[in-house]
C-alpha cells in the first residue's frame, strides 16, 4: 500500500484520482473508483440541472459507501450555469469533497468549508497553484502540458511542473497528465506529488459511460493522436485527432474567431461522440496518455495493476539502483 499526505487527507487507499470529465464522470464509473480504493468525481455540469446532480450523487452512494466527490468548472460566460446552486446540491447531498476548477475559488470557499468541505483546486501552472494555497484551499492538482483539456498556455511538462510547484507547495498534490500506469505514478511519487490523476486512462475501463467504439479507439491511439485547439485564442485544450478537431485547427491558425468554429466544437456534438461511438462526430477530450493504454478493462484491475508495478518500481528496480557508497 503507498500512503502519501493526500490519501491521508481524503480517507482513501490510493494515491489516484479520477477527475471530472465532462459527459464521463457519471455515478457508474465513481463509485467504481471508489470502490477501488481511489478518489472519483462525480462531473457536476454533465447533469442538466442542480437537481440531477443530487440525484447522481444519491446513485452512487447506492453503489458505494467509500468516498466520493463532485467537480465542478466555473468559466466566465456570456451565460453561466447556475454554479452556486449546484454546489448547494453537492453540499445538501452531504458531499464533502469538491474539485473546483476554472476561476479562483476565493469567492466560494467559506461557503465550502463551512460545510466541513475539502477543496481540491486544479491548476495549470506554478503560480496559480501558489494562489490557490495562499487562498487557503486544501490540495492541489497541477495540471502538465499533457493532459486531456483545457492545460493553461506554459506547454510546461510534469517532467518539470510537479517538482517546481512542489517546491513552494506545502499542501498534499497530486499530478494530472499523461499518466495512465504505475511508472507514471512511481515517477510522480519521486518528482514530489503526492499521487496522480487520470482521465483519460479511466475512459477505456469497462465502467466508463461511452460507447465501447471510442473506448477501442483510445486503446488503438498513440501520443501523438491528440490535436491543441483554441491556441490562436489563448484558450488550448488537448483533444483527440480526427477530422473535426483538424478542421478547427486549420480555420483557427488560418485566422478564423471562435464564432466560425462554434458549430464544430458544440457540446452537444462531443456528447454524441460518446452516446454512438462515431469517433468523428465533434470534439471530445483525449491525454498523450493513450500511448500507454493497451486495453479495456474492470476499475478495479485497472488500479490493481497500476499500484502493483508502482509499488514494483519503488522497491524494486529503483531500490536495486542504490549501493552502499
Amino acid at each position: 500500500m503507498i500512503t502519501t499526505p493526500f490519501t491521508e487527507l481524503f480517507g482513501v487507499e490510493a494515491p489516484i484520482t479520477q477527475g471530472g470529465m465532462q459527459w464521463v464522470g457519471r455515478a457508474e464509473l465513481v463509485a467504481a473508483v471508489a470502490n477501488a480504493g481511489a478518489l472519483g468525481f462525480i462531473t457536476a455540469l454533465t447533469q442538466p440541472d442542480p437537481e440531477a446532480l443530487a440525484k447522481e450523487i444519491a446513485r452512487c452512494r447506492d453503489l458505494t459507501d467509500k468516498p466520493f466527490g463532485v467537480n465542478l468548472t466555473i468559466l466566465p460566460t456570456i451565460n453561466p450555469p447556475p454554479y452556486d446552486e449546484y454546489l448547494h446540491a453537492a453540499i445538501d447531498s452531504g458531499i464533502t469533497i469538491v474539485e473546483t476548477a476554472g476561476s479562483n475559488p476565493a469567492e466560494r470557499l467559506p461557503l465550502l468549508h463551512a460545510n466541513g468541505v475539502k477543496v481540491l483546486h486544479k491548476c495549470t501552472s506554478v503560480r496559480h497553484a501558489v494562489s490557490a494555497q495562499a487562498i487557503g484551499v486544501d490540495a492541489i492538482s497541477i495540471d502538465g502540458f499533457e493532459c486531456a483539456g483545457h492545460a493553461g498556455e506554459d506547454d510546461i511538462p510534469g517532467l518539470l511542473l510537479i517538482p517546481t510547484a512542489r517546491d513552494q507547495i506545502t499542501i498534499p498534490m497530486i499530478a494530472s497528465g499523461g499518466f495512465a500506469d504505475g511508472r507514471g505514478l512511481a515517477a510522480a511519487l519521486a518528482l514530489g506529488a503526492d499521487g496522480v490523476n487520470m482521465g483519460t486512462r479511466f475512459m477505456a475501463t469497462t465502467e466508463a459511460p461511452i460507447h465501447d467504439a471510442i473506448k477501442q479507439r483510445i486503446v488503438e491511439s498513440n501520443t501523438s493522436s491528440t490535436q491543441l485547439i483554441f491556441r490562436p485564442l489563448k484558450n488550448t485544450a488537448r483533444v483527440a485527432d480526427n477530422r473535426v478537431s483538424r478542421e478547427v485547427v486549420e480555420i483557427l491558425e488560418a485566422g478564423g474567431e471562435f464564432s466560425d468554429v462554434r458549430h464544430l466544437v458544440a457540446g452537444a456534438r462531443g456528447r454524441t461522440v460518446y452516446e454512438t461511438g462515431d469517433p468523428e462526430a465533434g470534439v471530445w477530450y483525449a491525454g498523450m496518455s493513450q500511448g500507454l493504454i493497451h486495453d479495456v478493462a474492470p476499475v478495479a484491475d485497472v488500479l490493481r495493476r497500476i499500484l502493483r508495478e508502482a509499488e514494483d518500481t519503488i522497491t524494486g528496480r529503483l531500490a536495486a539502483m542504490v549501493r552502499p557508497a
